[in-house]
Formats: structure tokens, sequence, C-alpha cells
């Protein structure tokens, strides 16, 4: 382990130590797998719990792929259904939703920590989240959310780089925010353009593309992959397979957007005080 990220490794144990007793905000995604990872490593695993939200803004399979990793490492792992589609706030999809959808978890979260005997709750946020537009953060902090990564000063690369010398499970996962992310800010979330997001990415992963969004855009599917993949993508076989499929699930076109994959390009389209100048996942 290279001496920088031995010492940020060192001052994060520290504290988790200092901690003693956390509720983990889990998502499966790397950064809380981290912390599963670390807090089971210096904790007694009776004094950790991990949290996963349940809704249908994630894929079913986020859930349980959360439980399995939480479980390999030996920490008791639970689900907390949530209620985003029954809030109007979240619903209007505004430059807000992730602060709504944060909100509503983190109040229901603070319940169950307290049911369960613990007073602190921890969550996943790094460094370099403070440079990205993450509303969400707002609601952290507002509910006394503690940031173990950020305070040992760990980024995204410091995260993936621990996370595979430390073993990991699910190190190299690609990041899978909420399917609400693929909503153009201002269009109405629901179900049915949730459900064809979801439906349409696991179809073009099925065909062997790891990192993949499928921006909804009413009558159009943009769809985003990294660049080094848009030549295999454009075969004839395959791109008439992704074609026909996300048609019949009632859009219009389908386009392949020249710019490749991005986290939080419609980010882009937000003032600048907003987020507009940042990126987000």
């Amino acid at each position: 382990m290279e001496a920088h990220l031995e010492e940020k490794y060192g001052t994060l144990v520290e504290i988790i130590k200092s901690i003693g007793k956390a509720c983990i905000a889990y998502s499966g995604g790397v950064d809380s797998s981290l912390l599963v990872k670390v807090c089971a490593d210096t904790l007694d695993t009776k004094k950790i719990l991990a949290v996963t939200g349940v809704s249908e803004i994630f894929t079913p399979s986020e859930a349980f792929i959360a439980g399995e990793l939480a479980r390999s490492m030996g920490v008791r792992c639970t689900t907390l259904k949530t209620a985003e589609m029954k809030d109007h706030d979240f619903l209007k999809n505004d430059g807000d939703r992730c602060y709504h959808c944060r909100s509503g978890f983190y109040r229901d979260l603070v319940l169950v920590a307290r049911a369960h005997g613990f007073a602190v709750i921890i969550d996943g946020s790094n460094l370099d989240d403070r440079e990205d537009y993450r509303p969400g953060r707002r609601a952290a902090e507002e509910f006394g959310i503690r940031s173990p990564l950020l305070d040992a000063g760990m980024g995204k690369e410091d995260v993936r780089a621990l996370s595979r010398e430390l073993g990991v499970p699910g190190w190299d996962r690609p990041a899978n925010p909420c399917l609400a992310s693929r909503i153009p800010y201002g269009t109405p979330i629901t179900k049915e353009r949730l459900d064809a997001v979801e439906k349409s990415e696991e179809f073009i992963r099925s065909l062997g593309f790891k990192e993949v969004r499928v921006r909804h855009h009413d009558d159009i599917a943009r769809i985003e992959i990294p660049i080094p993949d848009m030549a295999r993508f454009l075969e004839k076989g395959c791109r008439e397979l992704v074609e026909h499929f996300i048609k019949g699930l009632g859009f219009k076109w389908v386009s392949l957007d020249l710019g490749g994959y991005r986290m939080g390009s419609l980010n882009s389209v937000l003032p600048a005080e907003g987020g507009g100048a940042v990126m987000a996942k």
C-alpha cells in the first residue's frame, strides 16, 4: 500500500474507532462498501448495522446485491422501504430532487437507527462529492449524518484503491445511481418512465456493456456508453437489437450520444448555482 493511502487508511480507522458503534447508510456501492469493510475489521460486528433503501427508483437487484455484499463481510444488513414516489416535491423533479429523496430517507433511517440502539449514522460521501452537485449532502448535514471517508480526506480514487487493497467485494462495480437521475429536470418522475429506463439499461447490459445510461427524453431514448464501446455497439446486429427492444417499450426514437457516457450529464442544464458547472452521478 502506498504511503499516502496508508496514512488515510490509518486516519479512517481511528475515526471509526472513535465512533464505536455505527449505523451505515448502505447502497452497496464502492464507497459505503468500504465503510462496511473497515467497520467490520475495526469494530465488533454487533456494533454495526447496514441499512439499504428500497423503492421504485432503484433496480430490484441493488438491494439484493447490497445485502449479499454486507453479509459476506460479516455485517448485518436490513432494508428500509422509502416513499419517494408519494412525495410531490420529489416527483416534480426540480433541481432539488436529490435533496427531497435523501431527506425522506434520512428521516426514516434515524428512526430505524434509534430502534436498534444506534446514535450515529455514517454514509459513504467522499472528498470528491464536495466538488459535485450533490443536494443530498445538504440533507445529510441537516440530519447529522457523519461521513468518515470525507473526514479522512479520501477522494474517489483513494476509495477504489483502498477497496482493492483490502479486498472489498464489488470494489470495481460501476456506479449505479437511482433511476430518477436518468430523467431530465422538469420532467415529472413516473413509474412508467422509471420502468422504461430500467428495462432499456438491463437489456443493453445483457449484451455485454458494463457501463450504460439511458436518458429518458419523452419520445427519445438517449443512450450513453463509454466511447471505446461505441464501435461494437454500432455493429449491425447489436444496434438493431437495441433499437427494436427500446422502441418496443414505447420510445419513438433511439439515439446514441456521441459525447459518450459521463456521470451527471443532465446536470449541465441547471444554472451554475444549481449545479450546471459541475457533475454528479
